[in-house]
């Protein structure tokens, strides 16, 4: 079944409603929210219950870092707007399914990522949206599920946690861009390493699945590019510094993430080529046995022609034909058809066509 890239979600409101439609299930999953707090030597991290359990760290001088995970609920995403003044529009992209982008709202910063894990069994590529908003001294971060990469920034932040950019917002927000460039190059290394099997798969065999894995993966690739291309155009602008939410101490880095999302687009559309290439050896390979096969039915017919030409000349009811009458007729008859089959049969080996 083909899939939908850019879909609304069933939350697809321009403003947010007072009703919560979520799931109790959905609910859970929006509650949890982790807040990370930095200083100068200092670094906590805490699960909260809800958002108004991190608002009083936000008046603070630390680095605050609000990391949700799981789809907002209505409640959370009203006390947001209330509590930072933010602005209807961006409430409703975070709503809804987003292609990777960057806009300034007053004093915030938004933007959105798609972050990418390969499932090498079903040949397929997850796909999840990640939204970054960037304040004077915190960053507010939403993940449609929990997984490793939160993980990953922490540790990152803790081993660089002596230098003085490392308390600033804008170079989390690189970090989280980074962390999530980086997984790219895992996927492509998967993706790499599918094409090799199917290379390797199609030597030995031409089997239906073959193909079906083919286009699969020429699909995720697509899929993959429509992701990570728009993301070149972000990190252009954060690095040229049109945003007041970006310090010039940061450029420098984002510049080098831009190189790496160049490196990453550069690689997928290889990846494109290669596959198409492994397309056309398939083709080939199915058009190679199918001559093949039509080969050695065109010898068959062709030994079999003079045979039939004379079993048709012998099996004609004409009253006068002596040789019907012979005593050895018959063993001569088939000794002269098995002296064609012996000729033809020499004659195309000399040519190679057998």
């Amino acid at each position: 079944m083909p899939r939908i890239f850019f879909k609304k979600k069933i939350l697809d409101t321009s403003s947010i409603p007072q009703a919560d439609t979520h799931s109790e299930e959905e609910k859970r999953e929006a509650n949890k929210i982790t807040l990370v707090i930095f200083g100068v030597d200092k670094f906590e991290e805490t699960e909260v219950k809800c958002f108004d359990d991190c608002i009083p760290t936000l008046d603070t001088n630390d680095l605050v870092w609000i990391n949700i995970d799981g789809h907002p609920s209505h409640q959370l995403l009203k006390k947001m707007q209330d509590h930072f003044k933010l602005h209807p529009l961006l409430i409703e992209d975070l709503c809804t399914e987003q292609r990777p982008k960057v806009e300034p709202y007053d004093s915030v910063l938004y933007i959105v990522l798609r972050s990418l894990y390969y499932d090498h069994e079903r040949v397929m590529i997850e796909n999840e949206q990640i939204s970054l908003i960037l304040g004077p001294n915190f960053i507010i971060s939403f993940q449609e599920r929990e997984h490793h990469l939160s993980t990953f920034i922490k540790e990152r932040i803790r081993s660089r946690k002596n230098r003085q950019h490392n308390l600033s917002p804008d170079y989390l927000m690189y970090t989280l861009i980074d962390v999530v460039v980086d997984n790219y190059f895992v996927v492509l290394e998967k993706i790499a390493e599918t094409v090799d099997d199917l290379e390797e798969e199609l030597i030995n065999t031409t089997d239906a699945l073959v193909l079906r894995d083919i286009h699969l993966l020429k699909r995720e690739t697509i899929i993959m590019r429509k992701s990570i291309w728009p993301l070149r155009e972000v990190l252009s602008k954060l690095h040229r510094g049109d945003f007041e939410q970006i310090s010039p101490n940061i450029t420098l880095y984002l510049r080098d993430l831009y190189d790496h999302t160049i490196q990453v687009v550069d690689t997928i559309e290889t990846f494109r080529d290669m596959i198409s290439g492994i397309l056309d050896l398939y083709l080939s390979n199915i058009g190679h046995k199918t001559n093949e096969v039509m080969k050695l039915l065109a010898i068959a017919a062709t030994i079999f022609a003079p045979l039939t030409f004379l079993t048709g000349i012998w099996g004609m009811n004409f009253k006068y034909m002596p040789e019907l009458t012979w005593t050895w007729s018959y063993p001569i008859a088939l000794a002269i058809m098995g002296i064609v089959i012996v000729s033809m049969f020499i004659f195309f080996k000399k040519k190679k066509w057998i």
